[in-house]
């Protein structure tokens, strides 16, 4: 017994989710997740937060409550959410965490799956402050939650994606239990610049051309010559009638590809604006 899950606390439950045919397709001891981040299926988005601690529960979950009209194949980001799965201040901990988030093969799930979860509630917590950890293990905890971000936006669910984004880029800038190296540290800026571009195209869905304009900014201010975010930079300028700064940014990306049929025709239409054909 006890109080249900409270917004923006830390949960720990015990998962097992099969098919129809019975087919186990997960299973995981300990899974801690923050319902609300986008770390799990909407299943256990929705139903935990109903749950007290020591309850189990069944939960039929449609496609959509699962893994959606798409499925899950070649190892896709499964249940598991992240942060939360690391032990705090013990290294060995840490590098089995990093071993199971970035070697961890999910089974395949058919699309349209409805699935049975069984879930028992372990404990409820307040959610703690981030804990330092090492480059290898915020690059991999990053990389999983921006993996979760396009599981989200290939199914149209682009506020869910947008919250993974961020959470990724959190975990990127997050407390470091010691200095990257050299490697490490260009590891982080690729990574950084990958969420922000993710966080404008979820912005652009969402119709907030003000939020993707500011990313794609973000994003140049780490990777100044970034091809992508500086075509979409360039797009958004012109949006915005603020056609001389995009046709430099435009310019600029065509130096780095000049072979992009895309900013071609953006800079063609961009000219054709300026310079509109006289009147006959």
């Amino acid at each position: 017994g006890g109080p249900r899950p409270q917004p923006g606390q830390e949960v720990s439950v015990k998962v097992l989710g099969a098919l129809e045919d019975g087919g186990l397709v997960e299973r995981d001891p300990r899974l801690t997740f923050v319902p609300g981040h986008g770390d799990v299926v909407q299943a256990l988005e929705l139903g935990v937060p109903t749950m007290q601690p020591g309850e189990v529960s069944f939960f039929l979950a449609a496609f959509p409550y699962g893994y959606g009209r798409l499925g899950r194949y070649g190892g896709a980001p499964g249940l598991r959410g992240g942060r939360g799965a690391v032990p705090g201040g013990q290294e060995r901990g840490v590098r089995g965490w990093v071993s199971r988030c970035c070697a961890r093969r999910e089974p395949d799930v058919p699309p349209e799956a409805p699935l049975l979860f069984e879930v028992t509630l372990l404990e409820v917590r307040d959610d703690p402050d981030p804990q330092p950890l090492p480059p290898a293990a915020r690059l991999c905890l990053g990389a999983r939650r921006r993996e979760r971000g396009n599981f989200h936006f290939a199914r149209g669910d682009f506020p869910a994606a947008l919250r993974s984004y961020r959470l990724a880029l959190r975990a990127l800038d997050g407390p470091a239990a010691v200095p990257p190296g050299p490697q490490e540290e260009e590891e982080l800026r690729e990574q950084r610049v990958k969420c922000l571009n993710n966080c404008a195209a979820a912005e652009l869905r969402l119709g907030r051309a003000g939020e993707a304009l500011a990313a794609c900014e973000a994003a140049l201010g780490i990777s100044p010559d970034n091809g992508r975010a500086l075509l979409r930079r360039g797009q958004l300028l012109a949006q915005q009638d603020r056609e001389a700064e995009a046709a430099v940014v435009l310019r600029r990306a065509l130096e780095l590809d000049p072979a992009s049929k895309v900013i071609h025709a953006e800079l063609s239409r961009l000219v054709k604006r300026r310079n509109p054909p006289a009147p006959e």
